[in-house]
């Protein structure tokens, strides 16, 4: 079961965290982080590029995301099919499936391994706590590159952002109503990176509301906001940019408080706004 984390507690979790976090900066792998939308193909092409797939390297598509994970496969199937010929592995796991050993060898020995699109939440409840999720880890750690679009982009944070509201109208919406305290949900997710919270569709769908929301739960944190058509590339602590539009950072909020309403308000926050080939870097 995904262990529930309201914002409630996230400032307390998230210095706790800092004390006890696994480091990835030494993983030898690249995280390519997409935030939805089209995949164009100059994305494709970065995303393989990023990869350095030899003619014997294979991929594997991870659908769980998927109400409907055969067509989620077919769509990526067919985009990277344009650009390379090799052979595209279709790993739909099960819960009872995360411990199968020739399941689990076929994802660790994938030189790049593709999350799709969907419920982010879907998604963590076949993989938490099961050997799945070991089997991730050690694959990046050891040089593959971990690629996932809207809800598989969500997914790569230690604390994910499952899109719900916990106060006022908490039936879904793409954006927030209210900045308020104790008002985002978040979940384990694969903690692929560890201090930084991943949102997508990002200019889309205006989820400005959203960040700065989990800004104020997690504000030792690096939010970061990647459009649609638009990646990050992470290796180490250096990020890039590809992709057609924007990602929006946002960190280091002073002055956090929340008002008698239960409202936030906090100063001088640091804002950025990059396209592609720009870089930055991550704590």
């Amino acid at each position: 079961m995904i262990k529930k984390i309201s914002s409630t507690a996230a400032l307390f979790i998230a210095v706790c965290f800092f004390a006890t976090a696994q480091n990835n900066s030494s993983a030898k792998g690249n995280l390519f982080i997409i935030g939805g939308g089209d995949r164009t193909d100059g994305l494709v092409k970065s995303l393989l590029q990023t990869a350095g797939l030899s003619s014997k390297d294979y991929i594997a598509i991870l659908p769980m995301s998927s109400a409907e994970p055969d067509s989620s496969y077919f769509y990526i199937k067919s985009d990277l099919e344009k650009w390379c010929s090799n052979y595209i592995a279709f790993l739909n796991f099960t819960r009872a499936q995360t411990s199968d050993k020739t399941r689990l060898d076929s994802v660790k020995n994938a030189k790049l391994i593709f999350i799709t699109g969907g419920d982010q939440e879907r998604f963590m409840k076949v993989v938490l706590h099961t050997p799945l999720y070991n089997v991730i880890h050690e694959a990046y750690e050891n040089g593959s590159t971990i690629s996932g679009t809207s809800a598989g982009a969500a997914v790569m944070s230690k604390y994910m952002v499952t899109g719900n509201q916990l106060r006022g109208d908490t039936i879904y919406h793409s954006t927030f109503d209210r900045l308020w305290d104790k008002n985002v949900e978040f979940h384990e997710g694969l903690g692929l990176l560890d201090s930084v919270i991943i949102d997508q569709h990002f200019i889309v769908r205006s989820r400005y509301n959203r960040m700065l929301s989990a800004l104020a739960a997690f504000p030792t944190f690096t939010c970061v906001g990647i459009d649609e058509s638009t990646a990050i590339v992470v290796h180490h602590k250096e990020v890039k940019i590809v992709g057609e539009s924007q990602v929006i950072v946002m960190r280091e909020p002073e002055h956090l408080q929340i008002d008698n309403k239960g409202l936030i308000k906090f100063s001088d926050a640091k804002m950025s706004i990059y396209t592609a080939g720009d870089h930055f870097k991550i704590p």
